[in-house]
């Protein structure tokens, strides 16, 4: 019995969560070693050199170094764009309002106002955010001094040390650590590829198991390769020209991820056929990835599957979407198109009043911690502003998740300082130690920022504070106020501007989450309906539905984290929409066994299959598909009245065992959809019945 199996329930899953979170993944130490390294340069030029405002730089390291050199090369580009402007804006500012503190006060408040508005906007809204976040930042300086000389040379300090490490950054993720993405998508094609070999070896020859392939493998190995081919169109116009191939190539590495997942699910001991067939499409998958690595054509011969049996039916399926992928130059299948980009303004830019209100909530909240944090005449507090904006985003649960990591980052980053302060600092005497400290600290901190969204800012946070704390001077520190009052101030930010996004326009998630669910049960229906697109189509199809749910998953965990003032909705809806994706995702693989089993179209297996046994399978798939739609209606109407769905029966005169297990699994987790009506379902908990009956 593990240490783990005696904690509180809450406990070990949140240490369940931080191993998952903490754990490594290809590319990850990449990442890290460039963010160390860069911050090493960094820390030993600014100390050499005397260059104020050391954690500002260590900030901007970590924000610019992407996992890739494409996204670290815009964001970078951005950041240079965005503090110059901002700069250049605070610096006239000043000229004309330096004297008269109220105009200064209603300017800085107007230039922010409008920033915030671009910065929801625009798809480049960082360079606003940089904008609205030095506007604010600069406010601490004139509040500091009144030498017109000293206030602008700290300000031109900030545009240094902001650019230089940008500059720094680019250098060294361009040279010296290049993580490519064409050379990233080619390693996870390939990492994905050894999957399905590995899991067709153990099926054919047994021995050690290889590593369980899960529904959510699948979908976070497909939404990865987009991603990936999306940079590398970016970085190679060999890739854009190519785009076709590669969309074909990834959605049939894609449905071979997924079959590699069915096929384990197999116990059965292989006939002689079933050996014969897994063993051919082992060696088509091998082809493959040889291909793929000598940049050679892909071509194979046909296969034919002698026996039908829910094992084979999947090699079929996966063999099919090999075959496809080698007559895709001769056939020219159609491979539908990426979405489209999203556009550089929002459409309804000048129309939606939620922009003006945001912006205006987030003045709102600077101001109130602006009026404090002077009245309170405290200036170790003036991150209370900086956290206002930070945790400004368009949804009070990604607000919430953003002050959650903030919080967590700044308490970690505030208790490494202070260990290091009170124990670690008075023991050094060199330079060299005190880097060696702060690398240490560093490198934890980057391989925290280098995982996923759901923990990444944190990472940041903590290197910010910790840097704040110990490197925000020319020399060791032992002043533990500092620590004291940067916690002091983000906890007040966190809680001002929590309770302005609360009491003034709330923007919550629960009803746009309540849509993109539906969204995704039409697309699982389309799904389920018969296709004849053609192998790559229906995989690609797939592909996008997967990405569909993938974002779905994304704003539940948001929603998750909304406050809300009325007990049990949030709750109630956030245990609804997490049965409702279980449930798609069930359904999507019940989908995919069924159109593997069925060849795809009912024709091709009508030589086994009585034509009027055809004709009512295609009724029944249709009923499914028809109450997965309804489902659907009734899940985006307002309020929600979506009923579970009627069981449908089979036809009594199919008798081919498999096909009734593939499509009575299909109709099954159809049904299993819950009730979502939230009258009905407080009344039942009143009454102690089960919320989904």
């Amino acid at each position: 019995m593990s240490f783990t199996d005696h904690l509180p329930l809450t406990l070990r899953d949140a240490a369940a969560f931080m191993r998952a979170e903490l754990a490594p993944f290809p590319g990850r130490v990449n990442v890290m070693l460039r963010a160390l390294l860069t911050s090493a340069i960094v820390i030993v030029t600014s100390l050499t050199l005397e260059v104020p405002e050391l954690p500002l730089s260590l900030l901007v390291v970590f924000y610019v170094t992407q996992s890739n050199v494409v996204v670290t090369q815009l964001i970078g580009l951005l950041f240079m764009i965005g503090s110059t402007l901002a700069i250049g804006l605070s610096i006239l500012l000043l000229k004309f309002t330096f004297d008269y503190p109220l105009l200064r006060i209603v300017f800085s408040s107007a230039v922010f106002f409008a920033s915030v508005y671009l910065m929801r906007v625009l798809k480049i809204g960082v360079v606003f955010f940089i904008v609205a976040i030095v506007v604010i930042y600069v406010q601490t300086f004139v509040d500091q001094t009144d030498q017109a000389e000293l206030l602008i040379r700290a300000v031109l300090w900030v545009w240094v040390a902001v650019n230089y490490p940008i500059a720094l950054t680019l250098l060294i993720n361009s040279l010296l650590l290049p993580a490519e993405p064409q050379r990233q998508l080619d390693a996870e094609i390939r990492r994905q590829l050894l999957a399905v070999d590995g899991h067709l070896t153990f099926q054919i020859d047994g021995g050690k198991a290889p590593a369980p392939i899960t529904s959510h493998d699948v979908q976070r190995g497909a939404l990865t390769l987009q991603k990936l081919l999306k940079f590398a169109a970016m970085r190679d116009k060999r890739y854009r020209q190519t785009q076709a191939w590669h969309l074909a190539l990834i959605a049939t590495v894609t449905r071979l991820h997924l079959g590699a997942l069915e096929l384990s699910a197999r116990g059965q001991r292989l006939t002689a056929a079933q050996g014969r067939a897994l063993h051919t499409l082992r060696e088509h998958s091998r082809a493959l990835t040889i291909a793929l690595a000598d940049s050679a054509r892909y071509r194979i011969a046909p296969m034919s599957v002698p026996e039908t049996d829910s094992l084979t039916d999947a090699a079929a399926g996966m063999e099919r979407a090999l075959q496809a992928l080698s007559d895709f130059y001769e056939r020219g299948e159609a491979v539908s198109k990426p979405p489209a980009e999203a556009p550089m303004i929002a459409n309804d830019a000048w129309r939606n009043p939620a922009y003006a209100r945001f912006s205006l909530k987030t003045l709102l909240a600077v101001l109130v911690s602006y009026v404090f944090y002077n009245a309170a005449d405290w200036p170790g507090v003036h991150t209370i502003m900086l956290t206002c904006l930070i945790v400004a985003l368009p949804s009070l649960g990604a607000s919430t998740q953003r002050a959650l990591l903030r919080v967590a980052g700044a308490l970690n980053g505030s208790a490494l300082a202070l260990g290091v302060v009170v124990f670690v600092i008075p023991q050094l005497d060199t330079v060299v130690g005190l880097l060696l400290m702060a690398l240490a600290v560093a490198a934890f901190a980057a391989w925290i920022a280098a995982g996923s969204e759901r923990i990444s800012y944190a990472g940041v946070q903590l290197l910010f504070t910790f840097s704040l704390a110990v490197l925000g001077r020319f020399g060791p520190t032992t002043n533990l106020t500092e620590i004291r009052d940067r916690m002091v101030g983000i906890l007040l930010g966190v809680g001002i501007a929590t309770f302005v996004q609360l009491a003034f326009w709330r923007e919550g998630e629960g009803d746009a989450l309540r849509q993109s669910l539906a969204n995704m049960l039409r697309s699982i229906s389309g799904l389920i309906r018969a296709r004849s697109n053609g192998a790559i189509a229906d995989a690609q199809q797939q592909l996008q539905t997967w990405t569909i749910l993938s974002d779905c998953e994304a704003m539940l965990a948001r929603v998750a984290l909304e406050p809300d003032w009325q007990e049990g909705e949030r709750p109630d809806l956030t245990v609804r929409a997490q049965t409702v994706l279980a449930q798609a995702r069930e359904i999507m693989l019940a989908s995919n066994a069924l159109h593997d089993g069925l060849h795809t179209s009912f024709d091709e297996r009508a030589d086994r299959v009585s034509g009027e046994t055809v004709s009512a399978l295609r009724g029944v798939v249709e009923q499914a598909a028809a109450r997965l739609d309804r489902y659907a209606d009734g899940l985006s109407a307002s309020p929600p009245d979506a009923r579970r769905p009627d069981p449908i029966a089979l036809p009594d005169h199919v008798a081919d065992a498999t096909v009734r297990t593939y499509v009575h699994r299909l109709v099954s987790e159809v049904s299993a959809l819950p009730a979502w009506d939230f009258a009905v379902s407080r009344a039942d908990t009143a009454r102690g019945l089960p919320r989904y009956d």
